[in-house]
């Protein structure tokens, strides 16, 4: 396992629950407003924190913690993620898991195991600008599309969530994104924040509180469960 860092607990992270949070370096995605390209690219296993510290951190929180995040990059790049799950499960943990959607058959395998107990889903943009918003402009979206249909499905607890940026998002994208997802269980926007150490190269600006409100304001034709995080 490449884990490439740790935190030591959050009560932000996993909704209703006392977790840490693991980060997996790697990511298939090139979003320019990514604010931690190091995890992008984090490709060197010897660079991270070994697996049997991270395990030995999990024994020494039994009964604290009740749950564990699983992030990155994207997590589901990492070829011992079940394994890895198994363990955590194992241990009488919560496995949340963050992803971009990309790998449809293997968060099936992971919900029809029952080794994830909530998916928190990132939704880069509208279907027709999503290649430009993950900085890969000939993307096919069918595989995320499967992704939040399987989601969908309400098999397990999950949300969806789009992080806006100015140089991305328009009104017509979020309605689009209104429309894809409508009916979803839970749907978080939140506002770009500029980390100083972007992936891109050109400069990237944050929706204000009130734009992203009349944001929300025009998904309610679609869906109820609209939230603004942060």
């Amino acid at each position: 396992m490449h884990i490439v860092g740790l935190q030591k607990m959050t009560l932000l992270d996993y909704p209703g629950k006392v977790a840490c949070t693991v980060f997996l370096g790697g990511c298939n995605f090139r979003c320019p407003f990514c604010h931690n390209p190091d995890l992008v690219f984090a490709s060197e296993p010897e660079a991270g924190i070994p697996e049997q510290e991270f395990f030995s951190f999990l024994s020494q929180r039994k009964g604290f913690l009740d749950g564990v995040c699983i992030t990155g990059g994207e997590p589901m790049l990492e070829r011992e993620l079940v394994p890895f799950i198994q363990k955590i499960k194992e241990m009488g943990l919560l496995v949340k898991l963050d992803t971009n959607g990309s790998f449809p058959d293997r968060l099936q395998h992971l919900v029809e195991n029952h080794l994830v107990d909530y998916v928190a889903m990132d939704i880069k943009n509208s279907k027709e600008h999503y290649g430009a918003t993950i900085g890969i402009p000939t993307y096919d979206t069918t595989k995320v599309e499967q992704s939040v249909a399987l989601l969908m499905e309400g098999t397990v607890s999950y949300e969806f969530r789009t992080t806006l940026v100015r140089e991305y998002h328009t009104d017509e994208d979020i309605k689009a994104m209104g429309a894809w997802l409508s009916g979803c269980r839970a749907y978080f926007l939140q506002s770009f924040v500029d980390s100083g150490n972007l992936l891109g190269n050109e400069p990237m600006h944050a929706f204000s509180q009130d734009e992203i409100a009349r944001f929300k304001n025009l998904l309610k034709s679609t869906m109820e469960a609209i939230f603004i995080r942060g």
